[in-house]
């Protein structure tokens, strides 16, 4: 018997023999994408941020080494508390309505920085970032999976993240010219210009179908598509009643919940932010003359190679990207830890500074044939982590989850996500202590081998279909 759920048949789609012929879908994908952009400036604001904050002098607030830890990571604790507002929101105010009021924490947590007088403004307006960092990941992504059509919905889902990784290369370019105050106040220009479009763009249209909204869902997909589409009203039935605890038991649920939680986890765990954090390192090793270009560089690498998972993502399909970033990640990986084994010194229990130290190469110019071949392997993680790892999770946790618990799910999903984030940056060096170099990057290597087989076994591909046809597929229908 086919359950009374919200998704048990298409309830929107193009008439038959005809497609979708709008271009303002691109409009409104690009304008709730800015989310995304804003909260890759935020992440990347502390990087040059901090060396800035170090060198001046009272009566301008100054960071020591402890509070400029907390500087960086504090906005990950802030965006794990915006999941959860955020899986709230987009159920009960809307999609649009939930991207609205993200860009208020963005710009008065930039407003708190710029005006910063001490310490605990900073990382005041770091937290509110942080909490806007949040919501924009959780909502952007499935605004757009919901006015997109299944041709294009990889490509524009993708976008989110390739937003991201643009935003943390501007934030890199702009802190070579700017000093804290005045990189705070550009921080400002994104949240607010997605302000303005979004107030000018239609709520999605499965949502106002959700809420009997039938004539606002078909005028707002003649906004979007360009063209007069087929509209169902959903059924009336238990489904509408939101997300319950008893509704775990059913496939629909259940399994998209351990595939979006089991990908957030992995790609945290692939050893992303551990790769990020030795950059600077390795291109000093490596004989560059401004070892500070590392983080250009690695942006650079990021968005290119995210651009392209978006031109590839509705030909390639997502399985196929994740297996072969996945891979990719394996190789790089297993290499840079080999780098750490070759190079590093010694038994004991010195700290992770002394560990990047190499002493036990013949010459000086080993030492840099082995940091080029870390160069190679970083730069070979970044590309594979950006075709694969990167967008798709996020990608997948706005296509899998059904309407009616999608708030609850996503929010779990991005809680997951940020929680895993803060863990991994503030444990790493810990971990290094313990496992040495070497071992915690084939620590690494091993959870990429493990996300490659879960891909395998557990991840449907979604490709081409509509988001009704997903949650079919994992009732068996």
């Amino acid at each position: 018997m086919t359950p009374d759920y919200l998704e048990t048949r298409p309830l929107l789609g193009p008439p038959s023999g005809s497609a979708p012929r709008g271009r303002r879908v691109f409009l409104a994908a690009f304008a709730a994408a800015l989310g995304p952009l804003s909260f890759g400036f935020a992440l990347g604001y502390s990087s040059p941020a901090i060396p800035s904050l170090r060198r001046d002098a009272p009566p301008a607030p100054r960071l020591d080494d402890a509070a400029a830890s907390w500087f960086g990571a504090i906005v990950t604790l802030g965006a794990a508390a915006g999941g959860v507002l955020g899986g709230w929101l987009v159920d009960r105010a809307g999609r649009k309505l939930s991207l609205l009021l993200c860009t208020l924490p963005f710009v008065t947590g930039f407003t708190v920085i710029t005006a910063a007088q001490n310490v605990w403004m900073l990382l005041g307006g770091r937290l509110l970032t942080g909490l806007a960092c949040g919501i924009a990941s959780l909502v952007a992504p499935v605004y757009i999976s919901e006015i997109a059509y299944p041709a294009i919905r990889g490509l524009l889902g993708s976008c989110v993240q390739l937003m991201v990784v643009i935003g943390i290369l501007l934030a890199y370019l702009a802190g070579g010219a700017l000093e804290w105050r005045w990189l705070a106040v550009l921080g400002c220009l994104p949240p607010s210009l997605m302000l303005l479009l979004m107030c000018c763009m239609p709520e999605t249209p499965r949502f106002l179908l959700t809420q009997r909204k039938h004539q606002e869902a078909v005028a707002a997909l003649q906004f979007l598509w360009g063209s007069q589409q087929d509209l169902e009203e959903p059924p009336v039935g238990p489904a509408d009643q939101g997300f319950h605890l008893a509704q775990l038991r059913r496939p629909s649920i259940y399994k998209p919940f351990v595939i979006g939680i089991s990908l957030m986890a992995f790609q945290q765990l692939s050893g992303i932010n551990a790769v990020m954090f030795y950059a600077e390192t390795i291109f000093e090793e490596a004989k560059f003359k401004d070892s500070s270009l590392a983080s250009v560089v690695m942006g650079i690498i990021q968005v290119l190679f995210t651009a392209l998972a978006a031109l590839i993502m509705d030909k390639a399909g997502r399985r196929l990207l994740l297996t072969l970033s996945g891979v990719v990640m394996v190789f790089s990986t297993s290499a840079f830890g080999t780098y750490f084994k070759l190079t590093q010194s010694g038994p004991g229990n010195s700290s992770h500074v002394d560990l990047l130290a190499p002493a036990s190469v013949e010459s000086a110019d080993a030492s840099v044939g082995l940091a080029w071949l870390a160069v190679g392997s970083m730069c070979l993680f970044i590309a594979g982590f950006a075709v694969g790892w990167g967008p798709i999770p996020w990608l997948l946790m706005s296509e899998i989850f059904p309407l009616h618990v999608k708030g609850v799910a996503t929010g779990v999903c991005v809680l997951t996500n940020w929680l895993m984030a803060f863990l991994v940056t503030k444990e790493f060096s810990s971990l290094m202590e313990v496992l040495r170099p070497y071992g915690a990057f084939w620590l690494a290597s091993a959870f990429c081998i493990f996300s490659v087989l879960f891909t395998l076994v557990c991840v449907p591909e979604t490709k081409g279909k509509t988001l009704e046809q997903i949650t079919a597929h994992f009732e068996g229908r």
